[in-house]
């Protein structure tokens, strides 16, 4: 054999193997992309969404939804996320409470509700017209494990015991958990005057995103961690969980009648049970209760009424409108599922323990998978079923 077929046998083999070498790592780069897991997939909200065609085999731990192991991957690196949203009529339609694992309604001042809505299993994007704290907030969300992120814009200040700012400062929050609009500012949080689609008053203007809240807790070192290492569940008692009842179980369509104040009727709600999907349609003020960022109708799989005291606060705020609620201690709860009415009762020791409720029998309810909303009523508020 000649030098120069040599050397053209030896630039064919190794072209030859160059090519295969391309075709076996691009073949093994391909193979690795179909298995990154890519969860992180926004929407046309900012709202990340996850492959819905993945089993879903993974209980979210605040409202038993079944979810794939994507999400729980994602959940799992950051912590409860309770932002107060509100309820004034011209604050309508807001913005991300279709996305909440759980809901708390109360009385804000005047009449007008308020929403204390927690997210941790999944993204809702989006999120407002967000307002201030008050005290009974706080007893809730600190339910939420050791240092729960609470997002408001200023909050009730008043010396007395409404004072919310007062409180959050004493409960060592301000800086940490505590996510106070009036020291964070732009771009976690900034105003809309165009979202609404209507003209309203500045103080419903304020809006945040899930994502921008969880990235501020993080740079403050609060994921599912903290600064110590400790988890943010290692004292969080969870509620239990059932499946849906079969259709011949459940009971016939109705409609839940809630008032809070007599004659404010804008604030009214009506759950509208449909007994084939299972859920509970919300409507507010007599209308719809929609959800700005994709125009759908608020649905919940539980409604659990809690009928606790409240009174005026007497702290010298203008018209008295600070109000207090007996969060701590046992009152009357009805609860709605699968159709049904459970009468029962709630208690709970501490502004940190946990709000159990109980049925007739004394024991603890087991809620469907899906959405939790609380109606926190005063003990003279009317809930009818028609």
């Amino acid at each position: 054999m000649t030098k120069t077929k040599s050397i053209l046998i030896l630039v064919v083999v190794f072209v030859v193997s160059t090519l295969l070498s391309y075709w076996f790592f691009l073949g093994s780069t391909l193979n690795l992309q179909k298995q990154v897991v890519k969860p992180h997939i926004p929407n046309s909200n900012g709202a990340l969404s996850f492959d819905d065609t993945k089993p879903k085999t993974e209980s979210c731990p605040l409202n038993g939804a079944l979810y794939s192991k994507d999400q729980r991957q994602w959940w799992e690196t950051h912590r409860p996320l309770g932002i107060m949203v509100e309820n004034h009529e011209n604050s309508r339609p807001q913005s991300g409470i279709i996305g909440a694992d759980v809901v708390y309604e109360v009385i804000s001042e005047g009449g007008i509700t308020r929403f204390l809505t927690i997210f941790y299993c999944r993204d809702a994007g989006q999120v407002g017209p967000i307002r201030s704290a008050r005290t009974y907030f706080l007893d809730i969300i600190s339910e939420y494990g050791d240092s729960p992120l609470y997002v408001h814009v200023g909050g009730a200040n008043t010396d007395g015991p409404a004072n919310a700012l007062g409180q959050i400062e004493q409960y060592g929050w301000v800086g940490y958990n505590d996510i106070n609009q009036f020291s964070v500012g732009f771009p976690t949080f900034w105003r809309d005057y165009d979202r609404l689609g209507h003209e309203t008053a500045t103080e419903h203007t304020m809006y945040s995103t899930t994502k921008k809240l969880w990235d501020l807790a993080k740079l403050r070192g609060l994921t599912n961690v903290d600064k110590k290492g400790n988890p943010w569940d290692g004292k969080f008692v969870p509620y239990s969980f059932k499946d849906d009842a079969s259709p011949t179980q459940r009971g016939n369509p109705q409609t839940i009648h809630l008032e809070f104040w007599k004659n404010y009727s804008n604030y009214f709600v009506d759950w509208i049970y449909d007994k084939e999907a299972n859920i509970y349609k919300r409507n507010n003020g007599g209308k719809q209760h929609i959800d700005r960022d994709n125009n759908k109708q608020i649905t919940v799989k539980n409604i659990v009424v809690l009928f606790m005291q409240e009174n005026s606060a007497n702290d010298g705020y203008e018209n008295n409108l600070h109000l207090l609620y007996k969060t701590k201690g046992i009152g009357r709860a009805t609860i709605f599922m699968d159709g049904q009415k459970i009468t029962g009762t709630w208690r709970k020791e501490t502004r940190t323990s946990r709000m159990q409720i109980f049925d007739s029998a004394g024991l603890p309810v087991k809620f469907d998978r899906g959405v939790l909303w609380f109606d926190i009523l005063p003990i003279d508020g009317v809930a009818t079923v028609q």
